[in-house]
């Protein structure tokens, strides 16, 4: 079994890293602290490659493998888990256009977002349809060479500040899955509004609002893939989303690690280092171990997306694992760091309200767990 990477990949994972520390790191705590959307920082990640690592040159990507964009993702998360999550919304929307889109509508939409002159979103969720997709209220009336979208959608990343969307409604009026299709909109188009910007627990540098369609005209040239086959291509985006959302998790605890590792040799208590007592170093074990395990399974589900086999269950177990690995590691490293740790000066108390949030986003830890057993039964 294989576990080294290619020399490309390694290329990229020093880029990465060398742009999170020495770009990203000094402004994490302020873009937490703000809430403003870093639009340097994209039009950086733009500059260096690093948006449309995944895709093919023909489209202005990089044409890496998707574990290449995996280990980038990994080391700015390290830095900033907004900054990651940023560029997953953004990396799904090109995934969609990628696996459904003509080439026309590639020409026009995946070009840019692969040269970072344009920033993507994805709109799935709805209020009462988040775990359950199927549960969709918008719709989509095909009325001549036009769809006519109406509905709503909330908690989608990149809200108000994306050029390009792909959006998920019904075009069945009997409200069946097969129903379901995907559009893709511009901002500025009539009848296509924003509401209000959500305040989050954590992973404050993102903007994270809800859509309005109005009456909202779409040509049907905007449409992505047939009718009907919207939550086929939702699903399938979804794994890959999963597997970024893992990456983003092993770069959350990373960062806790290091953090956590560096305070426990320099604090003193009873005239040494704290790092000296058991209670700490089990803890610092307990968090190499598991970082260990969270990154492995990343890897792998990476790696079959790579070699297009079929991840569903794979990337469910990474995103699940690594969001709930990160959760312990931020516990723990707000521990080891005591009173500090309680404070906004610590970068610790960041990466707890980070970790919470990324157990929530792309589905819940619970349903993670519903899609393991599910695939699981099926063998």
């Amino acid at each position: 079994m294989e576990f080294g990477l290619t020399e490309e990949e390694h290329a990229v994972q020093r880029r990465a890293r060398a742009f999170a520390e020495k770009e990203l790191q000094p402004r994490a705590a302020e873009l937490d602290r703000s809430g403003k959307f870093p639009l340097d920082i994209t039009k950086r990640m733009a500059e260096l490659k690093f948006l449309g690592l995944p895709f093919p040159l023909t489209y202005s990507g990089s044409n890496s493998t998707f574990l290449s964009y995996i280990l980038m993702l990994e080391e700015l998360s390290r830095a900033s888990a907004s900054i990651g999550c940023i560029c997953v919304a953004d990396l799904i929307s090109m995934f969609a256009i990628y696996s459904a889109g003509t080439e026309a509508q590639k020409e026009r939409y995946l070009r840019p977002l692969c040269e970072g002159t344009k920033l993507g979103a994805f709109a799935l969720t709805e209020h009462e349809a988040g775990s359950d997709p199927a549960s969709l209220e918008s719709t989509a009336l095909h009325e001549g060479d036009e769809y006519l979208l109406n509905g709503r959608k909330a908690y989608i990343t990149n809200t108000a500040v994306a050029d390009i969307y792909v959006v998920f409604a019904y075009t069945a009026q009997s409200g069946r899955k097969e129903g379901i299709s995907a559009f893709i909109l511009e901002k500025g188009m009539k009848g296509f509004s924003f509401e209000k910007r959500e305040d989050l627990l954590g992973l404050r540098g993102c903007i994270v609002g809800s859509l309005q369609f109005t009456d909202c005209r779409v040509p049907e040239e905007n449409r992505l893939g047939t009718e009907g086959a919207g939550l086929r291509l939702a699903l399938a985006t979804l794994d890959r989303d999963r597997i970024a959302m893992g990456s983003v998790g092993v770069g959350i605890t990373q960062a806790c690690l290091d953090a956590s590792r560096s305070y426990a040799k320099e604090r003193k208590q009873f005239a040494q280092p704290i790092a000296r007592f058991q209670a700490i170093q089990f803890m610092l074990a307990d968090m190499a171990l598991e970082l260990e395990a969270a990154r492995l399974l990343t890897y792998k589900a990476a790696y079959l997306a790579d070699t297009g086999e079929k991840c569903t269950k794979e990337a469910a177990m990474a995103k699940l694992y690594a969001s709930e690995v990160a959760q312990r590691a931020a516990i723990h490293a707000v521990q080891i760091h005591g009173g500090y740790g309680c404070t906004k000066r610590c970068p610790a108390e960041r990466y707890y309200r980070d970790a919470k949030l990324l157990s929530i986003v792309v589905g819940t830890s619970e349903i993670q767990r519903m899609v393991i057993a599910r695939e699981d039964l099926r063998s």
